[in-house]
């Protein structure tokens, strides 16, 4: 590797100097002794992201390659489904490790957190940077626990394309419905790899089967298994009627046969091959009428005689127009298969070119990225991860934050590879960059090179909005789509070891806050204590280690509490006057309001003026009763939880000349707290999707379990010799399921869960709650 560096060096004289950071390495040369080797668990990497070999590339084709040679994906799938196995084989075969990661071993590439080796799972996304074929492909590893979705939906956000992971034993799951929607909602065309052939149970029909009918997606099978189970030892390619072989003597899969199929020694898989490419070629011609031309002409006796590469062609038109999904299959554990898949991201999924992003045409070549995700790194700070649209990003060079109106400097630019990262001279459009020294941007923030540029932006947004008729704000026009933050289901107090150390505890939250935007951190107004809000049990303790590791605190928890919404049942009127004299100034204001439920679902409150008040409403006492609006909705008078599905409608609006929007705004604030109190109250607690799969055996104490949890079964459904069973349950009654669960079932069984909705709880337990809850209160 060193001596590829060197040659590097040499023939690249303009260049002063190409950091490396964190490359693990066994011995370091004299000329590279100012590199600091890090090495987490003795991984090694096989050379630079360009440099495989001797092989050594110009500096220009390394880091910035053509915009159409670029694939931006992720790879999403259920938890436990093979998606860092997949990943760490894609590295691997790429050539950039030497070995083959295990998660069980925890020492993956892109689980490098303690806590994800330690507990084999993924929880924060992880970006690599690699070379296939001619190809630059900047790949994000998701997690697959519904704690984490927010960071599958903030790197949806930003990718071209991505592949989903299936387990072939189990087909479409729980978590499955959740990223596919995700990806829906970004319009991301992506691609299917069956995962898990070789598991007892795996069942390639099966699996096709249920994309089929639970994701209303088309698969178009592009690849069938040369056995399933124990019997799985490769694929066939449908596209060119090969078959890929495997050899037992290639321990890391890297050998594989590729071999024509013969009417002399494969006839009746040669007869099953040549079906489903008819069939693959009918479906491709029903969905692109430029195909099914080709194939109703000149091809129209004899499919066989249509060329690969023109099939090839419109599977790839069929999937960037997202009306069907192409399927491959394999192994990733057992190196089988990970290589076709690579061929197919390169070849069916999208280039930035290919996505039509309509914001681009304002920004005429300026840069315009969108930072997504941040990371705090102890020796550099603030790491921002961003997709570039269009334009440059450079060292030294300053960029405007649109979304917090401030100007910054980029001091270094790095290509990432999970943990290590490459320093680098430039980035050009399509590419994903970390930027080092921002100090201000946040994840959902766009980028442009100046407040000029985003000016100019703006107003060619606005002359295209005028044609088109839109009503869109200038900034709403500008702002690429954020990240929308879910809310949080559970939270707890969290305490310093002493108050000496209460900024050290704040100083790590406002890090853990910027890096997990879901993570939500307030101060309690009766107690003074600090409120952790999170989105599982899992999540709230993986924050509580990582205080504990990376920042050497060992903070208290409180017992973990149930994040309740509160409602009202009936219509109310109330009114209310605030009379202060402050000074010489005598603040005086009358407010009449109506408070009533609403029957669809709204997190915030409702706000209605009655004609007599908008009529001559000055915009600053608007916001004023707005502000007051919204904070008195913050506390609800039964539990002080949130208010939700309510509509408020102000009546009358008497204001003394003089008062203060801040008097304004406390008397609708009290006006509303008291409406609230003379209404009849309903508490509306969690509702979760629950999915659980269990073996036939211990069905009916699982169910009789639920049964006591409150919970409600949907369905039973039967796959292979294990049970399905999918329902409701409140989020209340969950706490501390999965070590029941394990109890029941002797550790064989597993579940997911998912936020559904908020319900109103029954008078029966909304008594018990209560009362719990003021017993406590009287204990504190």
């Amino acid at each position: 590797m060193f001596s590829n560096l060197r040659k590097f060096g040499v023939n690249h004289k303009k260049i002063s100097i190409l950091h490396i950071s964190n490359m693990c390495c066994c011995k370091i040369k004299a000329s590279l002794k100012r590199l600091k080797p890090y090495v987490p668990l003795g991984r090694s990497y096989s050379s630079l992201p360009g440099l495989v070999g001797n092989d050594i590339k110009s500096l220009h084709s390394v880091i910035s390659p053509p915009i159409a040679k670029i694939r931006n994906i992720g790879i999403m799938a259920h938890i436990d489904a093979g998606k860092t196995t997949t990943t760490e084989r894609i590295l691997y075969y790429s050539g950039y490790t030497r070995s083959l990661g295990d998660v069980d071993d925890g020492d993956t590439v892109t689980d490098f957190m303690a806590q994800e080796r330690e507990r084999g799972i993924t929880i924060q996304s992880a970006a690599v940077t690699f070379d296939w074929k001619g190809y630059r492909v900047n790949l994000i590893d998701t997690p697959g626990h519904v704690d984490f979705t927010l960071e599958v939906e903030r790197c949806l956000r930003v990718l071209d394309g991505a592949v989903a992971v299936f387990d072939a034993s189990a087909g479409v799951e729980a978590q499955t419905l959740t990223v596919w929607r995700q990806a829906d909602k970004h319009k991301i065309p992506r691609i299917c790899f069956l995962n898990k052939m070789d598991k007892t149970g795996a069942s390639f029909k099966y699996a096709v089967e249920s994309i089929r009918e639970k994701l209303k997606a088309k698969p178009l099978l592009l690849q069938l298994p040369l056995g399933e189970g124990k019997a799985f030892k490769g694929v066939v390619d449908v596209v060119s009627k090969e078959k890929l072989l495997w050899n037992h003597p290639s321990e890391d899969g890297k050998d594989f046969e590729r071999k024509p199929l013969l009417e002399t020694s494969d006839a009746e898989l040669l007869k099953e091959t040549a079906e489903a490419r008819n069939d693959l070629i009918e479906q491709v011609a029903d969905l692109d009428d430029e195909f099914a031309g080709l194939v109703l002409g000149e091809f129209s006796e004899n499919f066989d005689l249509l060329p690969t590469e023109k099939l090839q062609a419109a599977i790839h038109r069929v999937t960037l127009a997202q009306t069907a999904v192409p399927v491959l299959c394999g192994s990733a554990l057992k190196n089988k298969g990970v290589q076709p898949l690579l061929d197919a991201i390169t070849m069916y999924l999208p280039s930035p070119e290919d996505r039509n992003y309509e914001f681009l045409q304002w920004y005429k070549g300026d840069l315009c990225a969108l930072a997504f995700k941040v990371l705090h790194d102890k020796q550099r700070g603030p790491l921002v991860f961003m997709r570039i649209y269009s334009g440059m990003i450079k060292p030294q060079s300053a960029i405007y934050n649109i979304n917090g109106n401030c100007t910054e400097r980029v001091s270094r630019l790095l290509l990432p590879f999970a943990d290590q990262h490459i320093e680098i001279p430039s980035l050009t459009a399509g590419n994903i960059a970390l930027t080092v020294g921002l100090k201000h941007t946040a994840t959902g923030d766009t980028i442009a090179s100046s407040k000029s540029s985003a000016l100019a932006a703006a107003r060619r947004a606005e002359r295209e909005g005028e044609k088109q008729h839109r009503q869109n704000s200038e900034a709403e026009r500008l702002l690429l789509a954020g990240v929308e933050i879910p809310e949080p289901v559970f939270f707890c107090t969290i305490e310093p070891p002493s108050v000496a150390r209460q900024p050290d505890l704040d100083y790590a939250l406002k890090c853990l806050q910027r890096e997990d935007p879901s993570l939500k951190v307030k101060l309690d107004p009766d107690s003074g204590q600090t409120v952790l809000c999170g989105m599982g049990e899992l999540h709230i303790e993986i924050i509580h280690d990582r205080i504990k590791r990376e920042y050497g605190l060992e903070t208290y928890l409180g017992p973990l509490q149930v994040a309740y919404r509160e409602t009202i049942l009936n219509a109310v009127r109330a009114t209310d006057t605030l009379d202060r004299t402050l000074g010489d100034k005598r603040h005086l204001v009358t407010v009449e309001l109506e408070v009533k439920p609403i029957e669809t679902s709204s997190v915030t409150p409702v706000i209605k003026y009655a004609p007599s008040v908008s009529e001559d409403l000055p915009k600053v006492s608007q916001e004023a009763i707005e502000n007051g609006i919204h904070s008195a909705c913050l506390q609800g008078p039964l539990l002080g939880s949130p208010i939700q599905d309510v509509a408020i409608t102000l009546h009358s609006l008497i204001i003394h000349p003089g008062t203060s929007t801040t008097m304004i705004s406390a008397c609708v604030s009290r006006c509303i707290q008291k409406a609230l109190k003379k209404a009849d109250k309903q508490v509306l607690e969690p509702l979760m999707n629950l999915e659980v799969t269990v073996m036939g055996d211990y069905l009916s104490p699982v169910l009789a379990d639920l049964a006591q949890r409150r919970g409600t079964i949907q369905e039973i459904q039967t796959r292979q010799e294990n049970k399905i069973v999918t329902g409701f349950v409140p989020l209340a009654e969950i706490m501390g399921y999965s070590t029941v669960l394990r109890t029941l079932t002797s550790g064989s069984a597993t579940f997911a869960l998912e936020l559904c909705n908020y319900q109103a709880m029954n008078p029966q337990d909304q008594a018990t709650l209560l009362g719990r809850r003021s017993g406590l209160n009287q204990v504190l």
